[in-house]
Protein backbone atom coordinates (compact mmCIF):
# COMPACT_ATOMS: atom_id res chain seq x y z
CA UNK A 1 0.00 0.00 0.00
CA UNK A 2 0.88 3.54 -0.91
CA UNK A 3 1.79 6.03 1.71
CA UNK A 4 -0.71 9.35 1.11
CA UNK A 5 2.17 11.47 2.89
CA UNK A 6 4.43 13.86 0.71
CA UNK A 7 8.17 13.83 1.54
CA UNK A 8 8.17 18.12 1.54
CA UNK A 9 8.73 18.83 -2.16
CA UNK A 10 11.54 16.25 -2.90
CA UNK A 11 11.32 15.59 -6.74
CA UNK A 12 11.29 12.04 -8.02
CA UNK A 13 14.85 11.66 -9.39
CA UNK A 14 16.81 13.53 -6.84
CA UNK A 15 19.95 12.40 -5.66
CA UNK A 16 19.93 10.91 -1.97
CA UNK A 17 23.03 12.82 -1.15
CA UNK A 18 20.96 16.02 -1.67
CA UNK A 19 18.17 15.04 0.48
CA UNK A 20 17.75 16.68 3.90
CA UNK A 21 16.43 14.87 6.68
CA UNK A 22 14.16 17.04 9.36
CA UNK A 23 16.02 17.01 12.52
CA UNK A 24 13.17 15.62 14.27
CA UNK A 25 13.78 12.51 12.40
CA UNK A 26 17.12 11.96 13.66
CA UNK A 27 15.89 12.64 17.59
CA UNK A 28 15.59 9.05 19.87
CA UNK A 29 12.75 8.91 22.68
CA UNK A 30 13.79 6.49 25.15
CA UNK A 31 11.08 5.39 27.87
CA UNK A 32 13.12 4.10 30.19
CA UNK A 33 12.24 0.88 30.62
CA UNK A 34 15.69 -0.85 29.67
CA UNK A 35 14.13 -4.02 27.70
CA UNK A 36 11.69 -2.17 26.00
CA UNK A 37 14.75 0.61 24.83
CA UNK A 38 16.70 -2.35 23.78
CA UNK A 39 13.79 -4.13 22.33
CA UNK A 40 13.42 -1.21 19.69
CA UNK A 41 17.67 -0.80 19.29
CA UNK A 42 18.45 0.64 22.30
CA UNK A 43 17.87 4.22 21.83
CA UNK A 44 14.54 4.82 22.25
CA UNK A 45 12.03 5.21 19.60
CA UNK A 46 12.47 6.93 16.45
CA UNK A 47 9.77 9.48 15.42
CA UNK A 48 7.47 8.48 13.18
CA UNK A 49 7.60 5.42 13.98
CA UNK A 50 4.67 2.28 13.72
CA UNK A 51 5.14 -0.98 16.03
CA UNK A 52 2.66 -3.60 16.12
CA UNK A 53 3.20 -5.56 19.04
CA UNK A 54 1.34 -8.97 18.69
CA UNK A 55 1.14 -11.82 21.82
CA UNK A 56 -0.84 -14.89 22.73
CA UNK A 57 -4.08 -14.54 25.12
CA UNK A 58 -3.00 -13.82 28.66
CA UNK A 59 1.31 -13.18 27.54
CA UNK A 60 0.54 -9.67 29.18
CA UNK A 61 0.31 -7.68 26.31
CA UNK A 62 -2.02 -5.15 27.91
CA UNK A 63 0.13 -4.76 30.85
CA UNK A 64 3.38 -4.60 29.01
CA UNK A 65 2.14 -1.85 27.29
CA UNK A 66 0.40 -0.04 29.84
CA UNK A 67 3.57 0.08 31.86
CA UNK A 68 5.16 1.85 28.29
CA UNK A 69 2.50 4.21 28.77
CA UNK A 70 3.35 5.26 32.01
CA UNK A 71 7.63 5.03 31.58
CA UNK A 72 7.11 7.92 28.23
CA UNK A 73 4.58 9.73 30.34
CA UNK A 74 7.20 10.08 33.34
CA UNK A 75 9.82 11.32 30.89
CA UNK A 76 7.89 13.85 29.92
CA UNK A 77 6.41 12.84 26.38
CA UNK A 78 2.61 12.81 25.86
CA UNK A 79 1.30 9.31 25.72
CA UNK A 80 -2.83 8.19 24.77
CA UNK A 81 -3.76 5.24 25.52
CA UNK A 82 -6.18 3.94 23.47
CA UNK A 83 -8.19 1.23 24.32
CA UNK A 84 -11.20 -0.66 22.54
CA UNK A 85 -10.31 -3.59 24.55
CA UNK A 86 -11.76 -2.77 28.02
CA UNK A 87 -13.22 -0.37 29.57
CA UNK A 88 -11.34 2.65 31.32
CA UNK A 89 -12.51 1.38 34.48
CA UNK A 90 -10.77 -1.32 33.68
CA UNK A 91 -7.47 -0.03 32.49
CA UNK A 92 -7.86 2.35 35.93
CA UNK A 93 -7.94 -0.97 38.00
CA UNK A 94 -4.48 -2.60 36.38
CA UNK A 95 -3.15 0.90 36.71
CA UNK A 96 -3.96 0.47 40.43
CA UNK A 97 -2.55 -3.10 40.50
CA UNK A 98 1.07 -2.49 38.92
CA UNK A 99 1.13 0.96 40.78
CA UNK A 100 1.61 3.41 37.63
CA UNK A 101 1.37 6.61 39.34
CA UNK A 102 2.50 8.72 36.02
CA UNK A 103 -0.98 10.15 34.67
CA UNK A 104 -0.92 9.07 30.93
CA UNK A 105 -4.18 9.87 29.05
CA UNK A 106 -6.82 7.53 28.24
CA UNK A 107 -9.25 7.24 25.62
CA UNK A 108 -11.88 4.61 24.01
CA UNK A 109 -12.76 5.24 20.34
CA UNK A 110 -12.67 2.31 18.33
CA UNK A 111 -13.48 4.71 15.16
CA UNK A 112 -10.50 6.09 13.65
CA UNK A 113 -10.85 9.27 12.23
CA UNK A 114 -12.41 10.20 15.77
CA UNK A 115 -9.53 8.92 17.27
CA UNK A 116 -6.77 11.16 14.88
CA UNK A 117 -9.08 13.99 15.81
CA UNK A 118 -8.90 13.74 19.30
CA UNK A 119 -4.98 12.95 18.35
CA UNK A 120 -4.76 16.75 16.67
CA UNK A 121 -6.16 18.33 20.27
CA UNK A 122 -3.62 16.35 22.49
CA UNK A 123 -0.87 17.59 20.37
CA UNK A 124 -1.54 20.88 20.19
CA UNK A 125 -2.01 21.14 23.86
CA UNK A 126 1.29 19.11 24.45
CA UNK A 127 3.61 21.75 22.15
CA UNK A 128 6.69 20.10 21.28
CA UNK A 129 7.02 17.14 23.45
CA UNK A 130 7.22 13.64 21.43
CA UNK A 131 4.02 12.09 21.15
CA UNK A 132 2.81 8.40 21.35
CA UNK A 133 -0.11 7.03 20.73
CA UNK A 134 -0.78 3.26 22.06
CA UNK A 135 -3.75 1.33 20.26
CA UNK A 136 -5.28 -1.30 22.25
CA UNK A 137 -6.03 -3.11 19.73
CA UNK A 138 -5.52 -2.59 16.05
CA UNK A 139 -8.33 -5.53 15.29
CA UNK A 140 -11.18 -3.27 16.93
CA UNK A 141 -10.77 -0.19 14.77
CA UNK A 142 -12.79 0.89 12.30
CA UNK A 143 -11.82 3.12 9.05
CA UNK A 144 -15.59 4.03 8.70
CA UNK A 145 -14.95 2.80 4.92
CA UNK A 146 -18.71 1.13 5.28
CA UNK A 147 -19.79 2.59 8.25
CA UNK A 148 -18.71 2.88 11.95
CA UNK A 149 -19.94 -0.39 13.16
CA UNK A 150 -18.25 -2.61 10.28
CA UNK A 151 -14.81 -4.15 11.68
CA UNK A 152 -13.59 -6.70 9.47
CA UNK A 153 -9.58 -7.61 8.37
CA UNK A 154 -9.24 -5.19 5.88
CA UNK A 155 -10.82 -2.69 7.82
CA UNK A 156 -7.61 -3.29 10.32
CA UNK A 157 -5.34 -3.08 6.91
CA UNK A 158 -7.26 0.59 6.04
CA UNK A 159 -6.80 1.57 9.59
CA UNK A 160 -3.26 0.76 9.95
CA UNK A 161 -2.87 2.91 6.61
CA UNK A 162 -4.81 5.66 8.17
CA UNK A 163 -2.53 5.44 11.28
CA UNK A 164 0.71 5.28 9.33
CA UNK A 165 -0.11 7.88 7.46
CA UNK A 166 -0.73 10.46 10.27
CA UNK A 167 2.94 9.07 12.16
CA UNK A 168 4.46 10.18 8.85
CA UNK A 169 3.09 13.42 8.65
CA UNK A 170 3.11 14.84 12.12
CA UNK A 171 5.98 12.71 13.33
CA UNK A 172 4.28 10.80 16.40
CA UNK A 173 4.84 7.07 17.34
CA UNK A 174 2.40 4.55 17.03
CA UNK A 175 1.89 1.23 18.72
CA UNK A 176 -0.46 -0.74 17.66
CA UNK A 177 -1.62 -4.39 19.83
CA UNK A 178 -2.27 -6.91 17.46
CA UNK A 179 -4.30 -10.27 18.66
CA UNK A 180 -3.02 -14.01 17.12
CA UNK A 181 -5.48 -16.40 16.46
CA UNK A 182 -5.09 -20.14 18.07
CA UNK A 183 -2.44 -21.02 15.87
CA UNK A 184 -0.69 -18.27 17.08
CA UNK A 185 -0.47 -16.49 13.91
CA UNK A 186 -1.70 -13.09 13.68
CA UNK A 187 -5.31 -11.97 13.06
CA UNK A 188 -6.52 -11.10 10.23
CA UNK A 189 -4.67 -10.06 6.69
CA UNK A 190 -0.49 -10.85 6.91
CA UNK A 191 -0.04 -7.44 5.38
CA UNK A 192 -0.35 -5.53 8.57
CA UNK A 193 3.25 -7.35 9.22
CA UNK A 194 4.94 -5.67 6.09
CA UNK A 195 3.08 -2.04 6.89
CA UNK A 196 4.73 -1.54 10.29
CA UNK A 197 8.52 -0.26 11.25
CA UNK A 198 8.89 -2.77 13.67
CA UNK A 199 6.99 -5.44 15.26
CA UNK A 200 7.36 -7.48 18.54
CA UNK A 201 6.06 -10.60 19.98
CA UNK A 202 5.47 -11.68 23.46
CA UNK A 203 4.64 -15.63 24.38
CA UNK A 204 4.41 -17.83 26.94
CA UNK A 205 7.84 -20.43 27.46
CA UNK A 206 6.27 -23.47 27.47
CA UNK A 207 9.15 -26.21 26.38
CA UNK A 208 13.00 -24.91 28.44
CA UNK A 209 12.27 -26.09 31.87
CA UNK A 210 14.69 -23.44 32.88
CA UNK A 211 12.17 -20.66 31.74
CA UNK A 212 9.05 -22.09 31.99
CA UNK A 213 5.85 -19.84 32.18
CA UNK A 214 8.45 -16.00 32.27
CA UNK A 215 7.16 -14.36 29.20
CA UNK A 216 9.05 -13.93 25.74
CA UNK A 217 9.42 -10.55 23.92
CA UNK A 218 10.92 -11.28 20.80
CA UNK A 219 11.96 -8.37 18.59
CA UNK A 220 10.96 -9.90 15.06
CA UNK A 221 11.35 -6.88 13.21
CA UNK A 222 12.67 -3.12 13.56
CA UNK A 223 13.83 -0.91 10.49
CA UNK A 224 15.50 1.08 12.66
CA UNK A 225 17.48 -0.90 15.05
CA UNK A 226 18.17 -4.53 15.06
CA UNK A 227 15.98 -7.41 15.50
CA UNK A 228 16.82 -11.16 16.83
CA UNK A 229 16.75 -9.86 20.68
CA UNK A 230 14.44 -12.09 22.70
CA UNK A 231 14.35 -11.07 26.77
CA UNK A 232 12.99 -13.59 29.38
CA UNK A 233 10.19 -11.69 31.20
CA UNK A 234 9.12 -12.64 35.06
CA UNK A 235 5.37 -11.12 35.30
CA UNK A 236 4.20 -10.60 38.94
CA UNK A 237 1.31 -9.21 40.11
CA UNK A 238 3.10 -5.95 40.19
CA UNK A 239 4.32 -6.56 36.46
CA UNK A 240 7.32 -7.54 34.63
CA UNK A 241 11.28 -8.40 35.50
CA UNK A 242 13.57 -9.02 33.37
CA UNK A 243 15.71 -12.25 33.95
CA UNK A 244 17.42 -12.92 31.05
CA UNK A 245 17.97 -11.93 27.32
CA UNK A 246 19.81 -13.45 24.23
CA UNK A 247 21.08 -10.70 21.48
CA UNK A 248 23.97 -9.54 20.14
CA UNK A 249 24.45 -5.21 19.82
Amino acid sequence: MKLKVKNDGIVFGTNILDISVPKKLRERNPCGVDYIDAAFGGEGFTPSTISLFTGEPGAGKTTLMLTLANALTSQGYTCLFNTAEESLYQVKLTCERLELTSGFIAGQESYVPRLLKQCDMLRKKSGNKPFFLIVDSLQTLNDGKYGEENTNSQSAVRSLQMLTDYAKEHYINVICIGQVNKSGNMAGSQKLKHMVDAMLHLSIEKKDEDFKGLRVLETIKNRFGGAGWTFFLDLKKEGFNEVARVGSK
